[in-house]
């Protein structure tokens, strides 16, 4: 299974308001980089984070071992903490039986990451992560795009 690596992150300018995703996929066999982004006029930064690892794992052409470096606590503890599974357990419910924010964009993400294997890595965000860093350019120039 190949290995690949994808730098997340999103950008939004008030929260609603304009967004960016950005994301750098890197393989080593064979050496391959590609950057992605994209944008929306009315979103919140959750839902731009949620984008760049969505987008990113579907320019994926098989299924590969992914290591996903998000500094979005939300997404990552998502899976980490098994928010997912309480989630789908309780039917899109949160623990206090309120509907489960973005459950479209994470329906869409379980199911893009499905024939994958995943490991999720937190990293801080804006603290000279050089790919982070680079993710955050991509999401950044990508809401400057559009507005």
């Amino acid at each position: 299974m190949r290995e690949v690596r994808i730098y997340s992150d999103g950008a939004c300018s008030g929260n609603p308001g304009p967004g960016g995703w950005g994301a750098v996929l890197q393989c080593d066999d064979p050496v391959a980089e590609k950057e992605l982004s994209g944008a929306e006029l009315d979103t919140t930064n959750n839902r731009m984070e949620m984008m760049a690892v969505i987008e990113a794992v579907r320019a994926l052409k098989e299924p590969c071992h992914i290591t996903i470096y998000t500094d979005s606590s939300y997404v990552c503890d998502a899976f980490r903490k098994g928010w997912l599974e309480s989630w789908l357990r309780n039917g899109w419910k949160t623990s206090q039986k309120k509907p489960v924010k973005n459950s479209e964009l994470w329906r869409e993400m379980l199911q893009v990451l499905k024939v994958h294997d995943v490991e999720w890595q937190w990293v801080r965000g804006h603290n000279g992560h050089p790919e982070n860093e680079r993710a955050d350019r991509l999401a950044v120039a990508a809401r400057e795009s559009i507005v």
